[in-house]
């Protein structure tokens, strides 16, 4: 165990309520804190799983918003049934920086510095905990709002190799401009809304633009009328992961113990337009001469469509 890993682990099983399941679900939840480390201060986790999951195929990463503690997360109705239909485990995350001069800079972002390491650290402790040992190596999708949107893409780009999918959403503070081939390949979703600060709107465009040139599979989505807030960025997430999570996730590991997510070819899914909010197939699609999203399915391009539009859209 690695020796930054405190001791003070806590359990607790309770019956809880899985929205939009037809009973309550035994369910198991551990809590974990990780010393303070070179580029944070605090890290505290919370797993939660169905105590009845079997063995869980991935995880559910969950960052919350500047130096915010997203434990509570863990406990949201909405994505414990995400979760559960899935197979997989809920890690929400609580990480903080050490006091400096531009607090709105978090250090941790930087994954790579030590955060990203306090986070598989603690799922390689909870995965022991909870007699879950898959979950050492198990693979994740990524959900956050504001700086937990700039984790889950630093995440992606440190480990892209156990990155499923990812949400960027509205967030301002980034480390990586042009990502690497492998982070490319990670379907993603970017959100911005349309009347926040212009500083993130322009450098997640910036990040969008960059990245789809060199053929990244991601979309960006502007939220209009929308400032600095969730709005229907969870929804289309999850609608976009319960497509994602079948395309690249295999049904077995492989002889490590891992997963080796599947590649999605580009032609697979389809090109939108972000002038008109139209979309088309990708296979046989000209190469594009300005910035388009890249969508996974039809169903996640409509809903797509119709967020930038919007217009209502069925989960």
């Amino acid at each position: 165990m690695n020796p930054r890993v405190r001791h003070g682990i806590s359990a607790a099983a309770c019956l809880l309520g899985l929205a939009g399941a037809a009973r309550s679900t035994l369910a198991v939840t551990l809590d974990l804190s990780v010393a303070s480390g070179a580029n944070y201060d605090v890290a505290e986790f919370r797993l939660w799983h169905a105590d009845d999951a079997g063995t869980l195929r991935g995880v559910v990463l969950l960052v919350p918003g500047s130096n915010g503690d997203g434990r509570p997360m863990a406990d949201d109705p909405f994505w414990q049934a995400f979760a559960a239909r899935h197979g997989f485990a809920i890690l929400a995350c609580r990480l903080t920086d050490k006091p400096h001069d531009q607090m709105f800079i978090e250090d941790y972002v930087d994954v790579s510095q030590g955060s990203g390491q306090a986070v598989l650290d603690a799922l390689t402790t909870l995965a022991e905990r909870s007699g879950h040992p898959e979950l050492a190596e198990a693979p994740w999708v990524s959900w956050g709002m504001s700086a937990g949107g700039q984790v889950n893409y630093e995440m992606a780009a440190w480990r892209p190799e156990r990155t499923i999918a990812f949400i960027l959403n509205k967030g301002g503070i980034y480390y990586t401009a042009l990502a690497s081939h492998a982070t490319r390949q990670v379907p993603g979703l970017l959100f911005v809304g349309e009347t926040d600060l212009a500083f993130r709107n322009d450098i997640i465009r910036g990040i969008f633009s960059v990245n789809r040139r060199a053929g990244a599979l991601w979309a960006l989505v502007e939220e209009p009328g929308v400032a600095h807030a969730v709005n229907r960025s969870r929804d289309l997430a999850a609608l976009f992961f319960d497509d994602i999570i079948p395309l690249r996730l295999p049904e077995t590991a492989a002889s490590n113990g891992r997963a080796e997510l599947k590649p999605l070819d580009i032609a697979s899914g389809y090109f939108g337009s972000m002038t008109a909010f139209t979309f088309e197939p990708a296979a046989g699609a000209e190469a594009p001469r300005v910035p388009v999203a890249w969508l996974p399915t039809e169903r996640v391009a409509t809903a797509w469509q119709k967020v930038r539009r919007g217009e209502p859209f069925e989960p």
